[in-house]
C-alpha cells in the first residue's frame, strides 16, 4: 500500500516535467503554416484590407439619402405671445414639439461616384498587398529553414571529420609509441584535431544562429524545444529546368503582386483625383421634413394637434454654387495630381525592379547549376584522392603533412558540394518568388 502511494505521489510530481519537455516536430509545411498563422505583418495587412472594404462599404452609403428624426420640450414664461390666440401676455406656456427630415445629393459633380471606384481600387490593391505580404512570408520561411539545415549539415561534416581525425590520431600515436612514425607526426596530428575541434564549436554556433533566426521568422517561443525535420535532400533532388529569361519576365509584369497594387493604387488615385476636381461644381440637393408639436395654451386636445392641426410638411431643392473657397478646392486638386503622379513613377520603378531582380536570379541560378556540376566533380576527385592518400600513408609512402592537405581538401570539397546543392534549392525559389508564382507547397 505505501509502495503504490510513493508511486502515486512520483508520478505526479514528474508528470508536468514530462508534459512541458515534450519536443515540437516541425516540417517545412508546418513551419510556413506557423509563420502564416503568427505574422504581424500579415495581420497588419488583413487589417489594412478590412479597412478598405469598411471605407468601400462607406462609399457606397454616400449614394443613400439620410434620415433623422428630432424631438423637443420646453417651457416659456413670462410676458410672450400665444400664436393660439394671437395675443401678448404673461404666461407660461409647455410646448412638445417632433420631426423627421432627410436629404439626398442628385449631383455632386460626380464625386460620389469618383470616390466609390476610387475606394474599389484601393480595396483591390490591398488585397495584392496582403497577396505579396504573403508571398514574402513564404520564402523567408523556406529560406530561413534552408539555412538551418545546410548548418546542420555542415556540423554533421564538421563532427565527422573530427571524429576521423580523432582515429587517426590513435594510429598515429601507436606508430609513434612503437618508432614506426616520429614524434612530430604525433604533435601535428594533435594540432589538426584541435582545428577540427575549434571548426565543430564554430559550426554548432552557427547552427545555434541560424535556429534563433528561424524561430524569430516563425514567431514562436524562443525557449520551447523544438526539432526541425529535415527533408531528403540529395544531389538527386535537384533538377535543373530550362528556363526562357524573357519569358519569365514577361510572366512576372503580368503575375507580381506588388505590380498589380501599384496598377490598382494608379487607378485610385486617377479617381481621387476626379472626385476632387468635382468641389468645382455645383451640388443640388433634394431636402424633405415632416414636423408636428403642441403646446398647452391651445384648447385642441393633445391628439388633434399633433395629428392634425400642426402638422408641417416640407420638400425643397438646395443648389449651391462654389464661387472662392479661398483657393481650397485648387490646392486639394494640386495635391492629387502630385499624388498621381507620383503613383505613375512608384509603378515604374516596381516595373524596373521586376525586370532587375528576374534577370539577375536568372543569372545567378544559371551560375549555380554549373556550380553544382563541378563541385560534384570536385568532391568525387577530392574523396578518390584522400582516400589514395590515405593507403599510401599508411604504408609509409606519403607524409602527416600530405595526408592532411588531402583531407583538407576532401573536407572543403564536401563542404562546398553541400553549399552549392542548398543554393541550387535556395536560387530555384527565389526565381519563383521574383516570378511570383511562390505557394506554400514548397517542395526541395
Amino acid at each position: 500500500m505505501h509502495m503504490r502511494i510513493i508511486l502515486l505521489t512520483a508520478s505526479l510530481l514528474f508528470f508536468p516535467t514530462l508534459l512541458f519537455s515534450q519536443v515540437q516536430t516541425i516540417t517545412i509545411e508546418d513551419a510556413i503554416d506557423i509563420a502564416l498563422e503568427n505574422n504581424y505583418q500579415l495581420k497588419q495587412a488583413e487589417n489594412n484590407l478590412t479597412l478598405s472594404r469598411v471605407q468601400e462599404r462607406s462609399a457606397i452609403a454616400d449614394f443613400f439619402p439620410n434620415l433623422s428624426a428630432s424631438a423637443s420640450r420646453g417651457r416659456n414664461i413670462g410676458r410672450q405671445f400665444d400664436n393660439t390666440t394671437g395675443e401678448f401676455g404673461d404666461f407660461t406656456i409647455n410646448s412638445f414639439g417632433a420631426g423627421l427630415s432627410s436629404g439626398l445629393t442628385i449631383f455632386n459633380g460626380f464625386s460620389n461616384i469618383n470616390s466609390l471606384r476610387a475606394a474599389q481600387h484601393e480595396t483591390l490593391s490591398r488585397e495584392e498587398q496582403l497577396q505579396r505580404v504573403r508571398e514574402n512570408i513564404i520564402f523567408n520561411t523556406a529560406s530561413r529553414y534552408l539555412q538551418y539545415l545546410l548548418s546542420q549539415q555542415l556540423l554533421e561534416i564538421a563532427e565527422e571529420t573530427l571524429q576521423t581525425s580523432e582515429q587517426q590520431l590513435e594510429q598515429v600515436r601507436a606508430q609513434v609509441e612503437v618508432g614506426a612514425r616520429p614524434t612530430v607526426d604525433l604533435l601535428n596530428q594533435e594540432s589538426i584535431v584541435a582545428g577540427n575541434e575549434l571548426q565543430v564549436v564554430n559550426r554548432r554556433n552557427d547552427l545555434n544562429f541560424s535556429r534563433l533566426q528561424l524561430v524569430r521568422t516563425l514567431q514562436i517561443d524562443p525557449l520551447g524545444d523544438y526539432e526541425f525535420i529535415t527533408p531528403e535532400i540529395d544531389q538527386s533532388s535537384a533538377v535543373v529546368r530550362d528556363y526562357d529569361l524573357q519569358q519569365m519576365v514577361e510572366t512576372a509584369l503580368e503575375s507580381r503582386s506588388d505590380l498589380k497594387s501599384e496598377l490598382q493604387g494608379i487607378e485610385a488615385a486617377l479617381y481621387n483625383l476626379k472626385s476632387t476636381r468635382a468641389n468645382y461644381y455645383p451640388t443640388l440637393t433634394l431636402s424633405g421634413s415632416f414636423r408636428t408639436s403642441y403646446n398647452d395654451r391651445n384648447p385642441s386636445s393633445y391628439r388633434d394637434q399633433l395629428t392634425d392641426q400642426n402638422i408641417n410638411r416640407n420638400i425643397g431643392l438646395s443648389l449651391n454654387i462654389p464661387i472662392f473657397n479661398r483657393l481650397n478646392t485648387r490646392t486639394a486638386v494640386q495635391a492629387q495630381e502630385i499624388q498621381y503622379k507620383n503613383a505613375q513613377l512608384s509603378l515604374e520603378n516596381t516595373r524596373l525592379n521586376v525586370i532587375q531582380e528576374v534577370n539577375q536570379a536568372y543569372n545567378d541560378y544559371v551560375a549555380i547549376v554549373q556550380e553544382l556540376e563541378s563541385s560534384e566533380k570536385a568532391f568525387v576527385a577530392a574523396e578518390r584522392a584522400f582516400e589514395t592518400e590515405q593507403q599510401r600513408y599508411e604504408v609509409g609512402a606519403s607524409t602527416l603533412i600530405e595526408l592532411s592537405q588531402a583531407n583538407n581538401a576532401f573536407v572543403e570539397a564536401q563542404s562546398n558540394r553541400i553549399q552549392t546543392l542548398y543554393n541550387f534549392f535556395f536560387q530555384e525559389k527565389l526565381l519563383d518568388y521574383y516570378i511570383g508564382r511562390l505557394d506554400t507547397n514548397i517542395q526541395f
